[in-house]
């Protein structure tokens, strides 16, 4: 198992644009079925900030992803932000479904609980999150409606608004 340290949310020096959108993060969820007992998906659209006086994240789950079952049914998730030398294993994580394998097994990514939640003992940086709210994106709301091209299928994500409850960096 990794040692991590927790540091406060305001303390957390890295770019929300840098961790997501170009180092990318895994979606860590339980999954019972799974010998690593978790499932995680590579996302790279999400945000850092604050609502409701409280640290939170954005993450978006389209809903054929099998990732979105699993935050469905958990009221706590992990994000884990890998380092560099990990970027075939993220991208193999977002082109293969959990449906079909343990993805995390097949990467040799090692997960441990803390506080109940999995994260990747691999991760430079991990927010442990629980749920705060969660709805679908929806065409109709679309102010600028170019960006509807992005769902052909009409396969709007679910957007979950997290309430980070603990940062861990890597010792």
């Amino acid at each position: 198992m990794s040692s991590f340290r927790e540091i406060a949310p305001e303390n957390l020096n890295d770019s929300a644009f840098r961790l997501i959108g170009k180092d990318w993060i895994l979606i860590t969820a339980p999954d019972e079925t799974k010998e690593s007992g978790a499932s995680a998906m590579t996302a790279s659209w999400g945000g850092i900030g604050v609502l409701w006086n409280k640290p939170v994240a954005t993450v978006y789950v389209r809903p054929q992803r099998y990732t979105y079952g699993l935050c469905e049914r958990s009221d706590r998730i992990s994000l884990c932000i890998l380092p560099e030398e990990y970027r075939a294993a993220l991208t193999f994580c977002g082109r293969n479904s959990g449906r079909d394998l343990d993805k995390l097994k097949e990467c040799k990514l090692d997960c441990t609980e803390i506080d109940g939640v999995p994260v990747i003992d691999q991760a430079k940086l991990v927010m442990i999150c629980k749920k705060a709210y969660a709805d679908n994106l929806k065409k109709e709301c679309f102010i600028d409606t170019d960006h509807i091209k992005h769902y052909p299928a009409d396969d709007f994500h679910r957007v979950y608004i997290l309430e980070i409850e603990k940062i861990l960096v890597k010792e």
